[in-house]
């Protein structure tokens, strides 16, 4: 979201005459610290976090609206063959070949999660998973520490010596939505509200393409 966000704000703040102040935190960081209190005008989290917090009374319900999709792709080590995952089949022929696999601890890896479970190969998939901690997957890929890994494409753009073959296959639901919502308890966001609003603007949509997602 940071490379999105920080092309998209001063848009905003051009058109719109508003000031805006932006955190970026990990999901799970930003989660704790909402369900702890913390003030805020507008949420920009991944849809499985949002929904937990309007479950809590944190976010207003009826607010939540999907703003980018964040699409999943597979990668290898930079040299490698290039595998084919153009269909399910292949994808699910090629996790089995694999010697290892990797995926993340965040809501990507939250995704590749349910659907090995999905697919039937959380258990198969389970002795040779290396997961990535703290750092990108094709950090774990680069250095040969899993052949094949799993993750957002957005996250893995800098990493050299990984190579990206593409989005698993489409039928997978293969992205992972990034939703804004508002605070229970608050009244007047109309600001934060024609924030939202403008992320479907076109010349954000350019943006939101150009880092490698998708708008929702």
């Amino acid at each position: 979201m940071r490379r999105f966000m920080t092309g998209a704000i001063p848009l905003f703040e051009r058109a719109s005459g508003h000031k805006v102040t932006i955190r970026f935190a990990l999901t799970r960081e930003m989660q704790a610290e909402i369900e702890a209190g913390a003030v805020f005008d507008m949420a920009l989290l991944p849809r499985s976090a949002i929904e937990a917090l309007v479950q809590s009374g944190k976010i207003a319900p009826g607010t939540p609206t999907d703003v980018v999709r964040s699409l999943v792709g597979l990668m290898v080590r930079a040299g490698s063959p290039e595998p084919d995952i153009g269909t399910v089949d292949e994808f699910i022929d090629l996790l089995r070949r694999a010697k290892s696999i990797s995926y993340s601890i965040g809501p990507s890896g939250q995704y590749v999660g349910a659907l090995l479970e999905r697919l039937g190969l959380a258990t198969e998939m389970k002795d040779k998973t290396v997961l990535a901690i703290g750092r990108p997957v094709g950090e774990l890929i680069a250095s040969g520490e899993a052949e094949i890994g799993m993750q957002q494409i957005i996250e893995n753009q800098p990493v050299k010596g990984a190579r990206l073959i593409g989005p698993l296959p489409e039928a997978l639901g293969n992205f992972v939505p990034y939703t804004a919502a508002f605070p229970a308890g608050i009244a007047d966001n109309a600001a934060a509200r024609a924030f939202v609003k403008f992320l479907a603007a076109p010349e954000v949509v350019r943006i939101i393409r150009a880092k490698g997602m998708e708008p929702a």
